[in-house]
Formats: structure tokens, C-alpha cells, sequence
């Protein structure tokens, strides 16, 4: 159980492309990353004191949408959540996605299980009919890249602005497929305008990343909920660590057998996450590739005395001490002899 589990938490969704080499492979195509594999579907659990945590996972077919069975995935994840956690707990939960999750199956899913949502829209035109009703006088400068604080103000000096408006998503689905939120957005200065040979514009022109939620505001103000959406980019570090390790290669040509295989190195992934936080807060965080050198692949040496086994670890080792905290909460203290 990863700590903080009974705290708010945040439940990541988003998919990968797991690429493939021959064609013996079932259900391989060319997906939206123009690489010939398969399709892997994960959703993940962070909390502030741990790494994120797999709690489901499909494995589909190269070719398809990334919201293909999204909505089935995330209410497996929130009611796999739900057994992890201790009975009464109300610690609100976060269904963080991008833009390709941005449909009412999977919002719907997230709410009926009482999670809060907020996922990356696209500029379609409503989207940005409601960005050009934003108040001018709303917009707040936000802590971004070469941003500078003022102390006297008690102001950000930044480049990055973000403001909100009420918003009503699915509007054109009939009633109860309407849901009321808020859309977040966030302004930047186009430094990349498209080559225009004519004249040159009055004024900076800007790019707008929105984002849809349901979180209250008077919880979560429009700064917050900007920062909290830009921390997704976490679960693209959970893809490149399964890539780094099991899901660098799908061994079979048979699609059940690799969507098995997904399922073990998930479960290889948890585990590993399990045994680094045992050992404390300083590999809490750690990647597999850390965990392995640190914890695993230790250069230790096996004897055998008197029909009883010693396991002679390596002198001065930086990691005794966390490995032995592993050891002892994970078999427990030695039995003590019966008097």
C-alpha cells in the first residue's frame, strides 16, 4: 500500500505505444506515435509520499484510439482504490488525463465513482469561443519557466498568465450527458509564430493550453488546478520505466500471452516500488533501474555452515543499511529458540 493512499490522491490515465519488430505479432499496427506495436492502456495512483503505483492496465491492439475502453479501465482503477484504502475513508480523488480522454464515457465513469476530473480539451471552436469571454482583468502570472518573484508585490513576473470561466462540457448530448465545471487556461507568448511574409502583428500573439475540471474552486483556486493538471507528466515516467524494463520486449506473437506479460510487469513494477519504500523515504521515489542496482543485484556471497546459511554481504556498502531495514520488515525478526 503506497503511503498517503488514504490522503487526496491523484489517479493518472494515459497510453503507450510498446513498439514491436516481424510480423508475427497479433493485433501490431501503426498507432497514433507512427510506430509499428501495441497499445498499453495503464492507470496509476500517486500520492505526495510515494511513487505512482499501477492499479490497472489493457493491452489493445496498435492501431486503436486511445480512448478505447478508457471509461471500463478507470472504473476498475477507482474501485481498485477503493479496496486499498481504509473502510471510511474521504479522501477526494483526481482523474488526471490528456486531451484524447476527453470524452463523456470516461468523465462519466470518474464521476458516478465520485472522483473529481481534469483533462486536457482540445481548441475546438466552443473551447475557444469560451476563452475569448475570459474577463482580461482575470488573468494571474503563475511561477513557469524564467519566472521571477516579486517580494514587494508578492507577484509572479512571468510571461505564463492563467485564468478561468465557468464551462459546461458535452453541451451538445442531452441532459444528463452534460457536465458543469470549470475550464482552466493557461496563456504563453507564441515565441514560434509561423513565417508570415506580409506585416508584422501589433501585438504578442498567445497559445492556450485549456483544461477541464470539476474540483470545487473553493478548494482548489485556478493556479492550483493548472499545477496540479501539468503534474501528469509523471506517468509518462512509469511508460519509460516498464520500456527501460519488462515491456522493453513482448516475447510472444500470441496477444494473449503479451497482455499477460503487461500483467506481470506491472506487478514486477509494484513490487519493486514496495520494496524501495520499505527501506525508507530515500529511494521512496526511486526508478526500477535505481531499485535493481541498489537493492537487488547485490554482490553478496552464500555459505554454508553447520546446515545454516549466511549470507555475507559486500563491506562497506553504501545500501547496507536500507537493505537491512527490507529484510527485517519483510521476513521479520529471527525466531528466537523455545525456552
Amino acid at each position: 500500500m503506497a503511503a498517503g493512499i488514504d490522503e487526496p490522491v491523484v489517479l493518472d490515465v494515459d497510453d503507450t505505444i510498446v513498439a514491436v519488430h516481424g510480423y508475427g505479432k497479433q493485433g501490431a499496427g501503426f498507432g497514433y506515435a507512427g510506430v509499428r506495436g501495441l497499445n498499453a492502456l495503464i492507470a496509476t495512483v500517486s500520492t505526495p509520499l510515494a511513487a505512482p503505483v499501477i492499479v490497472a492496465q489493457r493491452l489493445r491492439k496498435g492501431a486503436c484510439g486511445s480512448a478505447r475502453g478508457a471509461a471500463r479501465l478507470v472504473a476498475d482503477a477507482l474501485a481498485t482504490l477503493v479496496r486499498l484504502r481504509r473502510p471510511g475513508v474521504t479522501g477526494r480523488v483526481l482523474l488526471r488525463a490528456g486531451s484524447a480522454f476527453y470524452g463523456q464515457p470516461t468523465i462519466a465513469a470518474a464521476l458516478r465513482a465520485g472522483a473529481d476530473v481534469s483533462v486536457t480539451v482540445r481548441l475546438d471552436p466552443r473551447v475557444k469561443a469560451a476563452i475569448a469571454a475570459i474577463d482580461p482583468q482575470a488573468w494571474h502570472p503563475i511561477a513557469y519557466t524564467d519566472a521571477v518573484y516579486d517580494e514587494q508585490t508578492g507577484r509572479w513576473i512571468s510571461h505564463a498568465e492563467v485564468a478561468e470561466i465557468d464551462f459546461v462540457a458535452f453541451s451538445s448530448r442531452k441532459k444528463a450527458d452534460r457536465v458543469p465545471g470549470r475550464l482552466v487556461v493557461r496563456r504563453l507568448p507564441d515565441l514560434n509564430p509561423k513565417a508570415d511574409p506580409g506585416q508584422d502583428s501589433l501585438f504578442t500573439v498567445g497559445r492556450f493550453h485549456a483544461l477541464f475540471t470539476t474540483s470545487d474552486p473553493n478548494v482548489v483556486d485556478t493556479v492550483t488546478a493548472d499545477k496540479t493538471h501539468r503534474g501528469q507528466a509523471i506517468i509518462e515516467q512509469v511508460h519509460a520505466d516498464l520500456k527501460n524494463s519488462a515491456l522493453a520486449h513482448l516475447p510472444s506473437g500470441t496477444f494473449t500471452a503479451n497482455a499477460g506479460w503487461l500483467v506481470l510487469a506491472c506487478l514486477a513494477f509494484n513490487l519493486a516500488r514496495a520494496a524501495a519504500t520499505l527501506t525508507g523515504p530515500r529511494l521512496a521515489k526511486a526508478t526500477t533501474a535505481t531499485i535493481r542496482r541498489t537493492l537487488i543485484t547485490v554482490p553478496a556471497r552464500v555459505a554454508s555452515s553447520a546446515r545454516r546459511l549466511t549470507l555475507h554481504l559486500p563491506t562497506a556498502w553504501p545500501w547496507q543499511t536500507a537493505w537491512n531495514q527490507l529484510f527485517t520488515r519483510a521476513c521479520g525478526p529471527p525466531l528466537t529458540a523455545a525456552a
